[in-house]
């Protein structure tokens, strides 16, 4: 028989939810093509209704409408020259999506597959991903369909500064602070800023992120996305009275987060198998040597094809999907949206896998997300367990604004800190909302109420 007290809380769940669908349908109708961005957006409105039953309030200052819609939208075009002298034109983003608890903070991503839908996907979780991080950080997001594989440093020279050109108008270290992402690295950045600099007559060494250490950069920031997602994993597994040392481990991908994700993974006593690039993966049953994939892919810029030339006992197959056919314990997906499907989940989880710890963004599908949470795999969703990168983000802000520099292992620390205290944020939202051992809906509970509250107090803007 049902109570009172049950009935009105199931009305009220039924009128947030009324409320969410009500929203999503909306989004939907306004951006329509942008399946990346309603992925995103669905994964994080369907968390938030016991919220909205909990808090009405928000429902009628409009907190989800305008949450969803970003502050605001720039779009411009970037001509270059080769060093042939043809001429080509990308096309450049920036999506300033929330202020309410400090300047705009996001990545700037050089890929073809970059449009609006991916920048806006992207910028939608930096919001709640910048607000777990506990720092006075926004959401944003940037960059452009512009392809770095191939291209001599004078050509990536020449993009970055003319997309630099357009981009300074609209940053500015108390304003929108960008840094780095897929095809965004030091050199990237290093072209950006002087770019910047040139324009402005200014050294505002606070404007981006991810800078070399000799113009303001932090130490750890390079190995602090990686580094992260294996702290939120070990934090996991911890509760579980367990850990990384003696586990099997697959991490796709091989750039910047991949390889400190791997390291880390060796540092706690793992062996890590696999790992990969846009081509395919390799597979080493004595453990990935990293040094080999550091010189492939921080100094020469090769494939991952070419590790099996150092140590021919490897394989290399096409195509990238297959990684997560090998058997692990814990699986890092580090290298791009959507990798994981439904299908590779099953597979994941017929050969047991125990944790998986999103270092890309987004890398599960919501269907794989569902087969992972059903078949009770520790989960850490990318806007937590990737959250390091921003978090090292921020505390090079600081260190910029300070006039100091860090030593590593202060950094570190305060990272490692930053990434523990995520965990447990996480875990008590989904405790405290009826979810427990959910942190998907933890995570972006958590990071949800920090903004929603700052929208509150500061009117409707």
């Amino acid at each position: 028989m049902t109570t009172l007290l049950e009935k009105e809380v199931n009305e009220e769940m039924e009128i947030a939810k009324g409320y969410v669908d009500g929203v999503y349908e909306t989004v939907l109708k306004r951006n329509q093509g942008e399946s990346e961005f309603h992925q995103a957006v669905k994964e994080i409105f369907d968390s938030l209704v016991p919220v909205f039953a909990q808090h009405p309030e928000y429902m009628k200052a409009g907190i989800l409408e305008r949450i969803v819609e970003p502050e605001r939208i720039i779009t411009f075009r970037v001509p270059w020259v080769d060093d042939q002298g043809n001429v080509h034109v990308n096309r450049g983003f920036r999506v300033q999506f929330s202020s309410a608890i400090g300047p705009y903070k996001g990545g700037l991503r050089f890929h073809p597959s970059v449009n609006a839908s991916i920048i806006k996907f992207l910028g939608f979780e930096q919001i709640l991903k910048n607000s777990l991080t506990g720092q006075p950080i926004g959401g944003g997001k940037g960059g452009s369909d512009f392809d770095p594989k191939g291209k001599s440093d004078m050509e990536v020279m020449r993009f970055c500064q003319s997309f630099m050109t357009e981009l300074c108008k609209h940053i500015g270290q108390d304003t929108d602070v960008p840094a780095g992402d897929i095809g965004v690295g030091g050199r990237e950045i290093g072209y950006l800023f002087g770019q910047y600099k040139r324009i402005r007559n200014a050294y505002e060494a606070g404007v981006l992120t991810g800078k070399g250490l000799g113009y303001g950069g932090s130490l750890a920031r390079t190995e602090a996305t990686g580094y992260g997602t294996v702290y939120f994993v070990q934090e996991m597994l911890k509760d579980q009275e367990d850990s990384f040392a003696g586990k099997t481990v697959v991490v796709s991908g091989s750039g910047n987060v991949a390889i400190y994700a791997i390291e880390k993974a060796h540092q706690f006593g793992a062996k890590v198998v696999a790992c990969s690039d846009s081509n395919g993966y390799i597979y080493d049953e004595n453990g990935i040597n990293l040094e080999t994939v550091k010189q492939l892919k921080e100094v020469d810029r090769k494939r991952i094809s070419e590790y099996v030339n150092a140590h021919p006992h490897a394989q290399y197959v096409e195509g990238c999907a297959g990684i997560w056919n090998i058997p692990c314990d814990i699986a890092l997906p580090c290298a791009t949206q959507n990798e994981i499907d439904e299908a590779s989940a099953k597979v994941l989880v017929a050969n047991g896998v125990k944790a998986i710890g999103e270092g890309a963004n987004m890398p599960s599908t919501l269907e794989a997300i569902e087969v992972f949470l059903n078949n009770n795999v520790l989960f850490g969703p990318a806007k937590a367990a990737n959250a390091g990168g921003v978090a090292v983000s921020a505390l090079e802000m600081a260190q910029n604004s300070q006039r100091i520099a860090w030593t590593f292992e202060e950094v570190d620390a305060k990272l490692h800190d930053i990434m523990v205290n995520i965990y447990h944020n996480s875990k008590n939202a989904a405790e405290k909302y009826g979810c427990p051992g959910n942190f998907v809906v933890g995570a972006n509970i958590a990071g949800f109420l920090k903004v929603a509250n700052a929208m509150m107090v500061q009117g409707i803007v």
